[in-house]
């Protein structure tokens, strides 16, 4: 077979070795890197995350997004009967219906953020082993889409709360309702760092995801959820405020309610916990993430 050789001056050879990437994968270099920028241009693929989520979690159910609202009712209504009724524990006064639907509601979105991002490389090591995207949009995409079932809950919760504002003198909501969103982002850090961390030593060890569920539960005793503050001893007390939770709970109601305990020293502490967590969190993530593929 004749072959030809054509030879091309170098001005046009050169060009041909240069082409534009759309994207550069690096190693990363710092421990401490949560690669914010790169989040952001992901950010389409962190909303169709979210929607992934609140689909899959309701697909084929009778009731659909309805559980949202059933789950924190009977929820309420078991804790009225056997922990108001039966056990006859203190709630300060306050109606039981919306001292426990309080507790609930802030729990509820904790307690389940906290749940998925725990077991966030488990879930998705068949997506993070075929395609490059920042790991972080995973856990992030969770905390973003359990705030959707938070605010259907809370909604619940307001509407509630606005009845026996208007049928009762027994609630004193005050301005600290304005510190919500601040109470929010408390427990979306906290859960978002304690999961991040979970879900980096499940990859080695797997009995994490057992105790996982158990220890949640005990988290949620040794958080006055279902009992005031105010009625623990005033020696096991400190005990209490040593779990971040403890502050985001009782300022939440003492705000809506008027009844509980403020104090900015406290508040102050919960968020410097979250902060750190996520901030240990985001390194030892980011030191998994690397090499996880190779014993998930």
């Amino acid at each position: 077979m004749n072959t030809k050789t054509i030879a091309l001056p170098a001005a046009e050879v050169e060009p041909l070795h240069q082409e534009a990437w759309t994207e550069v994968i690096v190693p990363r270099s710092r421990l401490l890197d949560l690669r914010l920028g790169e989040l952001w241009r992901y950010r389409d693929l962190v909303l169709m995350l979210v929607r992934r989520d609140f689909v899959a979690n309701y697909k084929q159910t009778i009731l659909g997004p309805l559980w949202f609202l059933v789950q924190p009712i009977l929820t309420v209504l078991t804790f009225v009967l056997i922990f108001g009724r039966v056990a006859g524990l203190s709630t300060d006064g306050m109606p039981k219906v919306l001292f426990y639907l309080a507790g609930v509601t802030l729990w509820n979105y904790f307690a389940e953020t906290l749940n998925k991002t725990a077991t966030v490389f488990r879930d998705n090591s068949p997506i993070f082993g075929k395609v490059y995207f920042p790991r972080l949009t995973m856990p992030v995409s969770i905390v973003i889409s359990n705030l959707v079932r938070l605010a259907i809950q809370y909604g619940l919760f307001l509407v509630f709360w606005a009845w026996y504002l208007w049928c009762t003198s027994s609630i004193h909501p005050n301005a600290c309702i304005l510190l919500t969103p601040l109470l929010i982002l408390n427990m979306g850090l906290l859960a978002l760092g304690l999961g991040m961390i979970i879900s980096a030593l499940t990859t080695r060890y797997r009995d994490l995801v057992f105790l996982l569920t158990f220890g949640i539960q005990l988290l949620m005793y040794a958080t006055p959820v279902i009992y005031p503050f105010s009625s623990i001893a005033s020696h096991y007390k400190w005990l209490l405020q040593l779990n971040p939770m403890t502050a985001v709970v009782e300022t939440f109601r003492y705000a809506y309610l008027g009844s509980g305990t403020f104090s900015l020293a406290a508040l102050t502490y919960s968020m410097a916990i979250s902060i750190g967590t996520v901030l240990l969190g985001t390194i030892v993530f980011n030191k998994v993430e690397k090499s996880f593929t190779d014993t998930v």
